[in-house]
């Protein structure tokens, strides 16, 4: 597969939504990031753009409450979801992120696939799983980035990830909607894969414009 079907340095921000309704027309085709919000979702972005402050950072996790996008070209964007599961976090502010995601994920046409972000010290964890199951029954793909690899040996790396993978086949027997890899920001371990991923899923997809009731 090419790895340069989609200029990803081409990126910009868009816009930030505070729910479905406000969210760009929903055509084309674009990727949403999502998993906790310690597990580097916004340094991911700015990793695979190599656009250093697009997506924010912040040593505080939890402080993204919005669904951000980030317009690749007007046919493809990427999407930073609201983190979930920081304990600091009010519970009404939780429970206002759960629905603006659930929302996004039930309605949004042109979803081409989900980028669930994983903490390879902490792997599959409740809401992980969650997401999982929902993606499987939606068929929607997901493919999770095994996060701050970097932070633990080779083989724990290799370890947890034949682990993660093992528990994808059992959730998914025919191999078509999950798939992983490890992935360090820190050390730009997993950006040519992550890029190929989303290549395919950012080319296959378009979806003409629909209304969103």
């Amino acid at each position: 597969m090419s790895k340069t079907l989609v200029s990803y340095q081409s990126v910009k921000f868009l816009m930030s939504a505070p729910s479905l309704r406000a969210c760009p027309s929903d055509l084309g085709s674009e990727v949403a990031f999502t998993g906790r919000s310690n597990t580097g979702k916004s340094s991911a972005i700015n990793t695979l753009t190599g656009v250093k402050s697009l997506a924010r950072t912040s040593k505080t996790p939890g402080r993204t409450q919005l669904i951000n996008f980030f317009e690749i070209n007007p046919e493809m964007r990427l999407v930073d979801l609201p983190g979930y599961g920081y304990a600091k976090v009010p519970r009404h502010v939780k429970g206002n992120w759960g629905i603006k995601v659930n929302e996004y994920l039930q309605h949004r046409q042109s979803l081409a696939g989900l980028i669930l972000l994983i903490d390879i010290r902490h792997p599959l964890q409740t809401f992980d799983l969650q997401i999982l199951v929902w993606a499987i029954h939606a068929g929607v793909p997901v493919h999770a980035l095994l996060t701050k690899c970097d932070k633990v040996s080779k083989s724990q790396a290799n370890n947890t990830l034949l682990s993660v993978e093992q528990e994808f086949k059992h959730l998914d027997p025919a191999e078509e909607l999950l798939t992983s890899q490890i992935f360090s920001s820190t050390k730009k371990i997993g950006i040519t894969e992550l890029k190929e991923t989303l290549d395919h899923w950012l080319t296959s997809n378009f979806t003409m414009p629909t209304q969103i009731l």
